[in-house]
């Protein structure tokens, strides 16, 4: 791989040195108000037609013939801005646009701009602004990002309360979640219902669902791209909200104006302190609420160099006494050096540092308790590089080293004061890969982009198991063990993951776009939970665990209407995954030494169809979304009918499996300080497991499931309607006042509707009859089973 790299660069500059007489235009693009770099922006050759876009530091670099040029500056929600340039040799061209108000009020999404939509190769991407986020209505009135992805095609969750997402038939531990380049292994706090980033301190949002660019490794899934603000370098600032379930504050300003700068931004829920008045049940032991803390540093060295600090801290602690409660919580830390190697050659140097602990804790004396916890530690350290070709070519490529170390649990207990330890040894893993894709139009219509990238992952050091075969579902009997030292290698895997994507441009309107990626994922989620929990255990593929490896083929038509006020998209896909984990039933993982002997694997696939519709401009806008889909598994063990005797699995739906998804968001601007906004969600019922028999044993009832079934049964239906209203320059910006605010009212879940989340069966508590048998009932268990009103005031000066 290395070599085919040396040998794709050096090729390429041969290239160069016998081409037309050619010079590269470079530069970045940045708001004009607060110095911000603009992720996304397009630079159009006006006599060409053609253009390019900018990284996600705001860095662009073409390459042309000598020549005179018209170039535009675009940018979603901001006035356009022409140059005209004479190209000679090679030009530094930045450039600060100014933003509109007019046109933010018009556009809804930033889903790139819609020639972007048609014009590039990237498909299955959905991109969203935090402008639209605070517009949409949202639970207790704060604005969350992990809710407002779900508003788009082809993510969804299976309720409220569960956390994470899921993306085209995934499990929420098949998404790469990266907060500035740092991996975050639990994105929710409060259970799912809010997410841990905090809307103050982001800028870009970025999804892939398909066709992942090969920069990107290590999930099935997805990538969820979250790059953080890298705060005003021309004015100090400072932005916040109080709500009822938290308050933010956030304060952003130059440290050396267009030099450097830096935003902090914090929020803290306090349920626990405004209800201590009101109750006795909440003594001074009590802890119930969660917190994080974002920050960023910026320094522009020099017009090659800047330098980026970042970091995020955050928790979530619910303690019910002195002896009894659970926490968790992540931690990141990046540096980013950027460099430019003359004008074609763009570089970005990372340092990542990213921690996720969780536990919890239960007794009744300082004698008598049971302490537990785990946590993912991650260390990386990463290059990525971007070379123009010319051509409006460009080559990436770069390299990633991870080391994970996993504490499976950590745990104690006491019993009458003396203490018995039940930990688990750690487990060690380093993935190492190395990338490259070539941007490439083969004609004025057709443009490809191919790459690859070469993983390798070793697991060492520890206790390597050995179990004997046994029929599947049921556990296996340990054979041997071996222990090695810590950083002796046990197993290693290395895999080859291509990928392709090409477009192809119908007319100056519409485009067709298809799309091809392999992914490996070496790190397992490990929860036979109806839902994933904070409390769910992450482990290293094994000798005895086989990394997860999934294909997905994608095809879409785009079309923008009516000169881009509207915009259309149908995508389909298909995925097919090997080496998916499942358990036999009864499996305990808790604290399990040999967790390997319980587990089974088996193949997935999911396929569907997604429909995106959306109006950019006008009094009223807005999207709907529409999902068909499905998602199954097959695993030896698990709902084998008749065949008692090999126990060959059957297609089973998955937990997350929803066949229809509809989703939409509408708003209309009743006057200038006034707007209405409101969401309207359907989901089909997910499946479950439900008994299929009774067996009656000295008046008790065991449930009994036949033939090993899995999710044979589907909840009811999920729907949702929520209404807002935001009410601008509510008391700043009158009367001579600095600054904007807004007060946000808004009603969840308005006709109050009982959705299910699970159905669980329970045996009634009085004796039966002689000769008769006991009652069994089926209960709904709904998380938000009423409307709930919110309110909101967010300032800004």
């Amino acid at each position: 791989m290395k070599t085919w790299l040396l040998g794709s660069f050096c090729f390429l500059l041969i290239l160069q040195t016998f081409a037309q007489e050619k010079y590269t235009l470079s530069g970045y693009l940045t708001h004009s108000e607060n110095g911000e770099a603009l992720i996304g922006a397009t630079v159009l050759i006006l006599d060409l037609g053609t253009g390019s876009v900018t990284n996600s530091y705001g860095f662009y670099s073409i390459t042309l013939p000598k020549g005179d040029y018209r170039l535009e500056f675009r940018y979603v929600g901001f006035k356009s801005e022409e140059k005209n340039i004479n190209l000679t040799q090679d030009l530094r061209m930045d450039v600060a646009l100014t933003s509109t108000e007019e046109l933010l009020e018009e556009v809804v999404v930033k889903g790139n701009t819609p020639q972007q939509q048609i014009m590039t190769s990237q498909m299955s991407v959905s991109t969203l602004e935090i402008k639209t986020l605070e517009r949409l209505p949202a639970f207790a009135g704060e604005v969350d990002i992990l809710k407002g992805i779900q508003f788009l095609p082809g993510v969804s969750t299976v309720g409220e309360g569960a956390a994470g997402f899921n993306v085209r038939g995934g499990s929420v531990g098949q998404n790469l979640v990266l907060l500035d380049e740092a991996p975050v292994y639990q994105s929710s706090h409060l259970f799912g219902f809010f997410s841990v980033f905090n809307p103050d301190a982001v800028k870009d949002i970025k999804l892939y669902k398909g066709g992942i660019p090969s920069r990107y490794g290590g999930r099935l899934s997805s990538v969820l791209d979250i790059y953080m603000k890298e705060g005003n370098s021309k004015k100090y600032q400072v932005k916040g909200g109080l709500g009822t379930i938290f308050s933010r504050l956030a304060i952003e300003g130059p440290i050396q104006k267009d030099k450097s700068s830096f935003l902090i931004a914090g929020r803290r829920s306090y349920a626990d302190i405004l209800a201590k008045p009101f109750t006795d049940q909440i003594d001074e032991n009590t802890n119930l609420y969660f917190y994080d803390l974002t920050a960023k540093t910026n320094f522009i060295l020099n017009e090659n160099n800047r330098i980026f600090f970042s970091g995020y801290f955050g928790k979530d602690i619910f303690k019910f006494d002195e002896f009894q409660g659970f926490d968790w919580g992540n931690q990141t830390a990046t540096i980013r050096w950027n460099h430019l190697y003359g004008k074609r050659l763009f570089s970005n140097v990372s340092a990542i540092y990213s921690n996720y602990g969780y536990g919890f804790q239960f007794g009744s004396s300082e004698l008598d308790n049971f302490d537990w916890s785990s946590q993912i530690q991650t260390a990386n350290l990463k290059a990525d590089f971007a070379y123009s070709t010319g051509d409006e070519g460009e080559l990436n490529f770069g390299l990633d080293l991870i080391l994970y170390d996993f504490l499976p649990a950590k745990a104690k207990i006491l019993t009458k004061g003396i203490p018995t330890d039940v930990s688990l040894d750690q487990r060690k893993g380093l993935e190492t890969s190395l990338y490259a894709a070539h941007d490439f139009p083969v004609s004025e219509k057709f443009l490809i982009q191919y790459g690859a990238r070469l993983s390798r992952f070793q697991y060492m050091g520890g206790t390597e198991y050995t179990y004997a075969d046994t029929v599947p579902g049921i556990r296996k009997r340990l054979v041997s063990t071996r222990e090695l030292d810590t950083w002796e290698s046990i197993s290693e895997y290395t895999n080859l993951e291509p990928r392709f994507s090409f477009r192809y441009q119908l007319d100056a309107s519409s485009s067709l776009k298809g799309s091809y990626n392999r992914m490996n994922q070496y790190i397992h989620l490990i929860s036979n939970t109806t839902v994933s929990t904070p409390i769910d255990i992450w482990q290293p593929s094994t000798n005895l665990i086989k990394p997860q490896q999934g294909d997905q083929v994608a095809l879409g038509y785009f079309k923008n209407l009516m000169e881009n006020r509207y915009e259309l998209s149908v995508e389909g896909y298909y995925k097919w995954s090997r080496n998916l984990v499942d358990y036999i039933d009864g499996a305990d993982l808790f604290i399990n030494e040999y967790l390997e002997s319980v587990l089974l694997f088996g193949k997935g696939r999911s396929y569907g169809m997604e429909i995106y519709a959306k109006k950019n401009s006008g009094k009223i806008t807005g999207w709907v979304s529409y999902t068909l889909g499905k998602s199954e598994m097959i695993v030896d063990g698990i709902n084998y009918g008749t065949d008692k005797v090999n126990r060959k699995g059957q297609w089973y739906p998955t937990r997350f499996d929803q066949r229809h998804n509809l989703k939409l968001a509408a708003f209309y601007e009743l006057k200038k300080n006034l707007s209405l906004s409101a969401n309207f969600s359907f989901l089909s019922g997910t499946p479950s497991t439900f008994p299929t028999d009774r067996i009656y044993v000295g008046g008790y009832v065991i449930p009994y499931i036949a033939r090993n079934q899995r999710n044979n049964f589907r909840i009811p239906d999920y729907h949702r309607l929520d209404l807002a209203a935001t009410f601008e320059n509510v008391w700043r910006g009158k009367k001579g006042r600095s600054g904007t605010d807004s007060m946000v009212v808004s009603i969840y879940n308005v006709y109050g509707r009982q959705n299910p989340f699970s159905v669980y069966f329970s045996q009634g508590t009085e004796r039966p009859a002689p000769d008769t048998l006991p009652e069994t009932t089926a209960t709904k268990l709904s998380i938000i089973g009423t409307f709930l009103p919110a309110f909101s005031y967010n300032f800004n000066f």
